[in-house]
Parts: C-alpha cells; sequence; structure tokens
C-alpha cells in the first residue's frame, strides 16, 4: 500500500515570509499549505497524512504558544517547528518542554529549516505508525471474553495454568481453553510476545 503524500503546513502572518517559506519547501518536491493565521488553520480540513507543521510564535490574535496548547488539548498530534524574530530562552524552552519538535529564530537559514521539516516529518511517520499500531493491538485485547481477560492478566504475571485455575477456582483445562484463545485472538506468537503486547498496551493507557 503507497504511504500517503507528506504535507508541510506554515502559519505566519507576513505574506512574504509564507510565501518564501513555500517555495524552499516546494523546491524539494514536498506538498505545502500556508495559513495566515491560526484560526485559519484550525478551521481548515487537514489530510490524514504525515505531516509537520511549521509555526510563528508571534502572530495577532491566537498566537503559536496558544495553538500548539489546543491541538495538544484536541489530542491533535502534528511536529511543530517554531520560527520567531523575537524568540527568547524561556519561550523556546516553554515550546520544546510542551513537544516541538524545533525552534528557529528569523532569518531562518533554508538548510536549517529543509533538515528540522524532514526530521519533523520522518518524526509523524513513526507517530503514526505507532499509533496505528497500539489500536489494532487494542482492538485485539477489546475481543477478549470477561474472562479472558483474568486469564490473560494472570498468564502476564508469569503463572502456570494450574496457579491461575487454583486462583480462579477453575479446572486446569478450562484455563488452557482460555488461554489458547485468548494467544489466538491477540495474535500473539509466544508467551513474550503476549507479554510486549500487554505491557505496551498498558503503558500507552498510562500516558
Amino acid at each position: 500500500m503507497k504511504e500517503p503524500e507528506p504535507i508541510v503546513f506554515v502559519i505566519d502572518d507576513d505574506r512574504m515570509i509564507r510565501e518564501g517559506l513555500q517555495s524552499l519547501i516546494k523546491s524539494v518536491g514536498l506538498r505545502v499549505e500556508t495559513f495566515a493565521s491560526a484560526q485559519d488553520f484550525l478551521v481548515a480540513k487537514r489530510p490524514d497524512t504525515p505531516a509537520c507543521l511549521i509555526l510563528d510564535v508571534r502572530m495577532p490574535g491566537l498566537n503559536g504558544l496558544e495553538l500548539q496548547r489546543k491541538l495538544s488539548e484536541a489530542n491533535a498530534h502534528i511536529p511543530i517547528i517554531f520560527i520567531t524574530g523575537h524568540g527568547d530562552i524561556p519561550m523556546s524552552v516553554r515550546a520544546i518542554k510542551e513537544g516541538a519538535q524545533e525552534f528557529l529564530t528569523k532569518p531562518v537559514r533554508g538548510q536549517d529549516l529543509l533538515d528540522a521539516v524532514q526530521k519533523a516529518i520522518a518524526s509523524d511517520r513513526e507517530l503514526r505508525k505507532e499509533r496505528a499500531e497500539l489500536s489494532e493491538i487494542r482492538s485485539r485485547f477489546d475481543s477478549l471474553t470477561p474472562r479472558e481477560k483474568e486469564v490473560l492478566d494472570l498468564v502476564v504475571t508469569g503463572l502456570l495454568n494450574k496457579q491461575i485455575a487454583d486462583e480462579l477456582g477453575a479446572s486446569e483445562l478450562t484455563i488452557k481453553t482460555h488461554r489458547a484463545h485468548v494467544m489466538e485472538k491477540t495474535h500473539a506468537e509466544s508467551l513474550a510476545h503476549l507479554v510486549r503486547m500487554a505491557e505496551r498496551l498498558k503503558a500507552a493507557l498510562r500516558k
């Protein structure tokens, strides 16, 4: 299956900067969409494809840091490259702490920006792949019956079938059957694989 074409979004209230960035990004064969404000970006329909956002910090209305927060609150995952002509260290630290991929000061050197864009798109590809895998694992685990989930919880702690049977007040044969169903429904290739999937899902749910 062909991967969707990545896209770079640019938000800057300065038309000349928008056009300059658009030309630079297109020069390396990347698709780009520009916006004059954060509000315009928020109401636009965005394709489901690997992407990154080049974002000016200081803009009229909703500024860059406020947009970053809104996207985070909406669980909208997109790597952000901040650019600013008025940046300071506290501002850049805050942006990075809140998940920004990069923080560059104007005038931005073209190659530095292109390198940051490629890194951000690669990061988004990896995160999208991870989210898809987690979604698939969650779907498999959700297909388990309540009893199979109880067996799963005890299996991943390392208990043997006999010990699980004693814990749940069932026969060892019944537990063996439930365990087989758990392995089949989760597509687990081994006990170690089952444990890794369960731990990965648990870690994701804690976030």
